[in-house]
């Protein structure tokens, strides 16, 4: 069929009412019989429905906008991904948005997307202001916030409980005699950073075990950062006899320094790596793994916004800290 379809033609096409066919298309209950009618009709016809026109008429346009710091991390990709299935069942698009972990771009995808009128933001932030999202939040529009919180902000977050991540990777090499224990953490401005080295430090003091602050280093979230960090560690004086690295991108620059030194695992030096089991097990000798909740963090958020979105603030505002598991294999050495 030439030109583009309307409503109208869907009813003219099916003999049916357009306030049956705007209710099938809405998601509501119809005969059956008209509902294999309408599909057929949609199908022949090549009916879009036009969300400009719907979104003027209800105020909403039915996307999501998720803002990331980074769209090669694959800790955020794989909850979007989680994020968008749940929400496309309910009739919402996404538009993803990556300010690449700069705070000015940051602000400028946020009204970007505003632009757009989507009708709520799921987004990981990388600036520790509140006042850009606390006008969204004065607004009326729902945001999830993922990953990191934000002091004296009030808004629902879904996130990992990222110190006892720390704590209890640190404590199964302290059980296992270690003591000179290095630690690869994210930029010490972020959330996530801070939250795990309080972990790791925290660790140390319940055992009584003395901290060497050059074993803390702090890379940039990125393979790169991850692979001078273990090198530098390795060529300390006095090396550290075991290493947690805290984040999937780290983990795989620390076990390319790990080949390009010859390092023995977990003879020379044993590890522990963050949120890829399928990688845990490529790895020889089997990598141990803190393991985050990526499938019930991207579940959480997507059904947090759905319940916002249906002005169901009665627990606002909601944080869910997820629990994380730690994955001892073969990397790790009790022989000290």
């Amino acid at each position: 069929m030439s030109g583009i379809s309307t409503i109208k033609d869907v009813a003219k096409y099916t003999g049916l009412s357009i306030a049956t066919i705007s209710k099938y298309i809405n998601g509501g209950n119809v005969l059956e019989e008209n509902r294999r009618m309408i599909q057929e009709a949609i199908d022949v016809l090549d009916y879009r429905r036009n969300e400009i026109a719907r979104g003027l008429k209800t105020n909403k346009t039915m996307t999501i906008g998720v803002l990331l710091p980074s769209l090669e991390n694959i800790f955020f990709t794989s909850i979007v991904s989680i994020i968008e299935g749940i929400l496309q069942q309910k009739g919402y698009g996404t538009i993803i948005c990556d300010f690449k972990e700069d705070p000015t771009l940051e602000r400028k995808k946020l009204e970007f997307l505003l632009n757009k009128h989507v009708d709520g933001i799921i987004m990981v932030s990388y600036s520790k202001e509140k006042e850009h999202i606390q006008a969204l939040l004065d607004k009326k529009i729902p945001i999830i916030l993922l990953d990191r919180m934000i002091k004296g902000l009030e808004c629902d977050i879904v996130l990992a409980d990222n110190l006892n991540a720390s704590y209890q990777a640190v404590e199964e090499l302290i059980i296992r005699k270690h003591r000179r224990i290095g630690i690869i953490c994210g930029p010490d401005h972020t959330y996530t950073a801070e939250e795990r080295k309080k972990g790791y430090v925290r660790v140390h003091h319940d055992y009584d075990v003395t901290i060497d602050d050059k074993l803390i280093r702090n890379g940039d979230y990125t393979v790169e950062s991850g692979y001078q960090a273990l090198v530098d560690l390795w060529k300390m004086e006095h090396p550290p006899s075991s290493i947690l690295v805290t984040n999937y991108e780290m983990t795989i620059g620390a076990i390319m320094a790990v080949n390009d030194l010859n390092i023995r695992i977990p003879d020379d030096l044993s590890l522990i790596g963050f949120d890829n089991i399928q990688m845990a097990k490529v790895v020889r000798p089997p990598l141990s793994i803190v393991e985050q909740p990526m499938k019930e963090i991207g579940e959480t958020a997507a059904k947090l916004m759905l319940k916002r979105l249906n002005n169901d603030y009665g627990d606002f505002p909601e944080v869910y800290r997820l629990k994380t598991n730690v994955h001892i294999k073969e990397s790790v050495s009790t022989n000290i």
